[in-house]
């Protein structure tokens, strides 16, 4: 039962909320309300990662993004996020059902899992599952300074074949997101097409993060993206800027993330989901965070529009 001082918190976030689904439905694009009436329309399935939501009830969480016009969540289910995984059989069907009564589901469960022989990560996973859960995000694969990259290779390549064996046994994807930095495997996409080859994309494919892969590969991140394509299971949205020799994470469309990159998606007609990160985000509210999930929301649905305009 919510208790009083729920009510004032729940309508500021869910007013906020309401202004930023306005203003995407006057620049043509549909919220929650309006997408009843043109389902076909809304082909792409989107997705916020909820990182700078944590502090929303499961109901506010499905309240606030459903205003929106999001299809469902990105869910942390790792150490301090919103499902722990150690009890994850326990929590994660009350997060299902808040999310059902307004039409939303868990898109991707952000992880740690990077091993299948873990009771841990079996455990989350068969909950999930169970659940119809279709995705979860693994944890990361770093390379050792004093081993030969190779060799490092060939071990991560037998734990992503373990891993694989379990998704197909559950019935779940697992996606291998690229990061930038040169401890991440996977950051160059050449190590990861390597390690993905011959998996079927049912059982792990990649989280091709446009961010980072333009971070690491500068002009030539086209190349990035067509040689990780037929192994794409979801697309991450953020964008950066260069401070000095540093990249720090901006609001999305402000930064080197370039428009060309949506018109290859308009082309290429992928069916992957398309998460929305602000990782720029300072701990602010989570009302002011929300806000901001919107404006990076609209700005990416106002660039797929212009692509398919232009197409």
């Amino acid at each position: 039962m919510k208790t009083p001082s729920f009510q004032p918190r729940r309508r500021e976030f869910l007013a906020a909320a309401a202004a930023i689904g306005s203003a995407a439905y006057l620049c043509g694009n549909a919220t929650a309300a309006d997408r009843a009436s043109e389902p076909a329309k809304q082909a792409i399935q989107f997705c916020a990662f909820e990182k700078f939501l944590q502090d929303l009830s499961h109901d506010e969480l499905a309240d606030g993004l459903a205003e929106l016009g999001f299809n469902g969540v990105e869910v942390t289910a790792r150490q301090g996020g919103r499902i722990t995984p150690e009890r994850a059989q326990e929590q994660l069907p009350a997060l299902v059902d808040a999310l059902a009564k307004r039409n939303l589901e868990v898109t991707i469960l952000t992880t740690e899992v990077n091993r299948a022989d873990d009771p841990t990560n079996e455990k989350l996973l068969a909950a999930a599952a169970k659940l119809g859960i279709k995705r979860y995000r693994l944890g990361w694969f770093k390379y050792a300074d004093d081993r030969p990259i190779p060799a490092q290779l060939a071990g991560y390549r037998s734990q992503l074949l373990d891993l694989a064996a379990l998704n197909r046994e559950l019935g779940i994807t697992g996606l291998w997101q690229n990061h930038s930095g040169e401890q991440y495997v996977g950051a160059t996409i050449w190590d990861l097409h390597q390690l993905l080859q011959d998996v079927p994309k049912e059982e792990v494919a990649a989280a091709f993060d446009i961010r980072h892969a333009t971070v690491e590969a500068g002009r030539s991140w086209p190349r990035l993206y067509q040689l990780i394509k037929p192994h794409i299971g979801a697309l991450y949205m953020k964008d950066f800027a260069w401070s000095g020799n540093r990249d720090k994470h901006i609001t999305f469309g402000k930064g080197r993330v370039e428009p060309r990159y949506f018109e290859m998606l308009k082309h290429d007609r992928l069916e992957a989901p398309v998460s929305i990160h602000v990782e720029y985000l300072p701990r602010g509210s989570a009302q002011e965070n929300l806000q901001a999930i919107g404006r990076d929301f609209n700005r990416v649905r106002e660039l797929l529009q212009t692509a398919s305009d232009q197409s």
